[in-house]
């Protein structure tokens, strides 16, 4: 009982905190640069368990919220060649440098975590500015970003109450044995009809938004496919390090990577799906 109150109220938060800052452009970017430092100060310090990995995570942390504001300032129409992106560029240098030239066991090794860690985990959360400042068709632009993440939790319910009542058939058993193919059906079932009801309604009430209905259930589609894939993903990597939790910063729920695993691919496939539509 004691977890569940922990959980429901580390949750409630959560979902609180990222809604009000979709609502906000100047706290959505502190925000998400504040989640895309510590998810990779966490990502490193879980790579540095493994055998003859030393990637520096003070200095690859800061090469990745420069890199977040780059394309924050860069998609608000700012100056972001002076202001973040050559500090990103320098830092990023200064990292490669260092993991390649220190008297390291393994430098390439150091060198590809560190990569990784501004591909896997950088990358993804630079392009929510795109989703929340691009998309400037919209009455209301604060809605796409918020609807990824709107479709990953209907996502995530949908697929645990239909997995619990119904999942019979393991989805990948290897990488997460509580995961069906019921379930993931079933979440997938419960995203189209919240992707249906945010179509209907801003139709209903003269909120251009420039997608379509099918479009709507297209990109909700997108994200059940990828948002999946990231979590099975995560739940790899942390089966290869033998933990549970990639951390423990947010009470009953685990640690940045627990909470965000879906995000880092459905974030990248919706930007795709979206200029593949030529709507970005």
């Amino acid at each position: 009982m004691n977890n569940f109150i922990v959980r429901t109220i580390t949750g409630v938060i959560f979902v609180t905190a990222i809604v009000v800052s979709f609502l906000n452009p100047l706290a959505m970017v502190f925000l998400f640069a504040l989640v895309t430092g510590m998810t990779i100060w966490e990502f490193c310090g879980l790579v540095n368990q493994r055998p003859n990995v030393q990637v520096n995570q003070f200095i690859s942390s800061v090469a990745g919220v420069f890199f977040f504001l780059a394309m924050a300032l860069h998609t608000r129409g700012l100056d972001s060649l002076n202001l973040a992106f050559v500090p990103w560029l320098v830092t990023l240098i200064y990292l490669l440098v260092s993991e390649l030239y220190l008297k390291a066991a393994d430098p390439i090794l150091n060198w590809a975590y560190a990569m990784m860690a501004q591909l896997y985990i950088a990358l993804p959360f630079s392009l929510l500015n795109v989703l929340a400042f691009q998309f400037t068709n919209c009455d209301l632009p604060w809605l796409l970003p918020l609807s990824v993440f709107i479709f990953l939790w209907v996502n995530d319910s949908g697929a645990y109450c239909c997995g619990s009542l119904l999942g019979r058939h393991k989805l990948f058993p290897r990488i997460s044995p509580g995961k069906s193919w019921e379930g993931s059906i079933g979440g997938a079932v419960f995203v189209l009809a919240a992707a249906w009801f945010i179509s209907f309604y801003t139709t209903q009430h003269g909120i251009t938004t420039n997608l379509s209905m099918l479009q709507w259930m297209g990109m909700g589609l997108v994200v059940v496919v990828f948002g999946t894939w990231g979590d099975l993903i995560e739940s790899l990597f942390k089966r290869t390090l033998g933990i549970k939790d990639s951390g423990h910063v947010l009470p009953g729920h685990g640690g940045m990577l627990d909470r965000f695993d879906s995000s880092l691919l459905a974030i990248p496939a919706v930007v795709s799906y979206l200029f593949s539509l030529a709507l970005l």
